[in-house]
Order: C-alpha cells, then structure tokens, then sequence
C-alpha cells in the first residue's frame, strides 16, 4: 500500500445526481471536496436514453449528457473528481474525529467529512435478452420512462406495492399493462392489490415469469412461462419494466453506519446525518422510497450543508496539519 497520505476536508463517496449536488455545494463552501466516483461513473441515470422530468430541461435530456454537464458544473467550483473506488473504509466515532478510507486498493484518504452517495442498483432478471434490451424498452423505473409508452401495451415484472404501484401509474398512460407474478399470490399491501384489481387495464398472470425479451433493438414482445405448467405464450408490447427491487451499494459500510435490514443507510429526522460524526448519507444510499433523480439532488445538497455546519461546529483541522500532508 503506498505510503502518501492525503487529507481532505470532504470526501464524497460515489457520483450521480446526489454526489454531484453535493459537489456542487461543498465547493462553492470552500469545501475543496473530492469524489470518488465509483463503478459506474454519474450513476444510474447513465443507462437512461431519456431524462424527461427533471427541472430545467424542457425538451429533455439523455441520463449520459445529464450526468456530463453535472460534473462540469461541480469541477467549475473546485470539484476533483477521481473515477475509481473507495475499497475499504474506517470511520471515527469521535466528534472532530478523521475518517480514514483506503481508495482503489492502494491509496490512503483522511477525510474530516464524508459524504455518501453511493446509490442503489436496480434488480433485473439477468436474462441476455433482457439485459440487451436495457435502454431500449427494458427499464426498472416505470415513474420515469412510462411517459414514452403513452397509449402502448407494456408488461411489468413484480409482486410487491412498488410493483404494483408503478403498475398502476402504467395503467393511467397506457393501453394495457401486464403484470408477472412470480407466485400465485401478491406481496403487495392488501390496499394496492385492490387499487390494481380495479383497473381494467392490468391484467395479471399468476405463477408467470419471463422466459425471453422479444426485439433486435428495441422491445417488440414477451415470451412467458408458466411455472406450474411449463406452458409458454408470447404476447406484444413495447415496454418491459422490471420492479423487484433495489439494493442499495452499501456492503462497504457495514458494521459502522447504522442501515436497515435491505441495506439502505439510515439517517437522523430531516438530516443527512448518520450514526457517525461527520459522514453524512445522500441519494439512493438512504433513500427508499422516491428514488428520483431530483430527490437524489436535494439530499446531495443538504448532505454538503450538513458538512459544511459540521465543520463550522468544530472547526476545521486541516490548515493546522497541513505540513505532514500532501494537500495542494
């Protein structure tokens, strides 16, 4: 492991909508943050052809070219940004305390604060066909890409309420939705099973999975199978969405912050603040409930607000050690 040390007053763990927020923020405080951005580099909204309900774009803009401009706009202020991985983290539980965070296997970080923006991975299938036609008819957010199969027939794959709460969302835009039950019953609260049931639009088929996504480039059809009888049928639609889940990108951090039990990190009131001074949660790392991209951003820029207050309660450390450091 290399032996440079680098010491930071705000480290930011991950990028899209919420870490570039709060890049945004911790930089024009004077914050001189840093960002890891992790595997997939402007997060989740990089797989997404189009961003049609975020403020400011009137005509929409593709997820890739969205992420882009939110980085430009972060480095403006002062943002370095690194694109690579935060592997190892140890966390003070001291106020005033310095977090140590190793970054792609071999590079030592102190940070007086982290922020954490990590967000949550989609579940899919991990079928071929499904995963060639993501971008392209296959989605896991029916709240923000229903809109473009206004008056098409779409199938959605769940059975719990975020299943069936997209599923009704669907049913109010388009023509018909189909819905794949795994079982032969609903997860889903009593309450949404009775909201989808009213609809006549959903149709739902118990004991029914996807056995193949139809379509060269975009979505053309679906093969089901039934799992009791093994009987197939194929059916015409345009979109596939997928909502069995997330899972939040938060492994590294367990056993230190206090999460719930899918993973999600859990925050104090209105805050972003964790269990542990000075690191702070944002995005779809603790948020499990709206999952959009503008929410994302709102907690990106309360999380540099709430290190920015907690810097200012224990005054900053760095000027003071910065000749045993690297710091530029």
């Amino acid at each position: 492991m290399s032996d440079k040390i680098e010491r930071v007053k705000t480290l930011i763990i991950g990028s899209g909508p919420a870490g570039y927020t709060a890049a945004i923020y911790a930089a024009r405080a004077d914050l001189k943050p840093l960002m890891y951005t992790g595997m997939e580099p402007g997060g989740q909204l990089t797989t997404t052809t189009e961003v049609d309900n975020f403020p400011g774009y009137p005509e929409g803009i593709d997820g890739p070219t969205m992420m882009i401009q939110l980085q430009q706009q972060a480095e403006r202020f002062g943002t370095e940004v690194r694109i690579g991985m935060i592997t190892a983290v140890e966390f003070s539980k001291e106020v005033g305390g310095i977090h140590k965070v190793t970054a792609d296997n071999d590079k030592v970080i102190e940070a007086e604060t982290i922020i954490i923006a990590t967000g949550a991975s989609a579940k899919y299938l991990n079928i071929p066909s499904e995963q060639r036609l993501r971008g392209g008819g296959v989605s896991a957010c029916a709240v923000c890409d229903g809109f473009f199969y206004k008056g098409q027939d779409v199938a959605i794959v769940g059975a719990g309420d975020t299943a069936a709460e997209e599923a009704s969302y669907l049913a109010n835009i388009c023509n018909k939705v189909t819905m794949l039950v795994r079982k032969d019953h609903m997860r889903a609260s009593k309450a949404m099973q009775h909201r989808v049931n009213s609809l006549k639009n959903i149709e739902i088929r118990y004991n029914t999975e996807v056995d193949e996504v139809l379509g060269d480039q975009v979505v053309e059809g679906l093969r089901m199978v039934n799992n009791q009888t093994g009987e197939k049928e194929e059916i015409s639609i345009t979109g596939l969405f997928i909502a069995i889940g997330h899972k939040p990108n938060t492994d590294i951090f367990k056993g230190q912050l206090d999460m719930d039990e899918t993973g999600y990190l859990i925050t104090k009131g209105k805050s972003t603040k964790t269990n542990l001074p000075g690191v702070f949660a944002s995005g779809d790392a603790q948020d499990k409930e709206y999952r959009q991209a503008v929410t994302a951003a709102g907690t990106g820029c309360m999380a540099a607000l709430d290190a920015e207050r907690y810097l200012a309660s224990i005054g900053s450390v760095e000027e003071a050690v910065a000749d045993q450091y690297n710091i530029s």
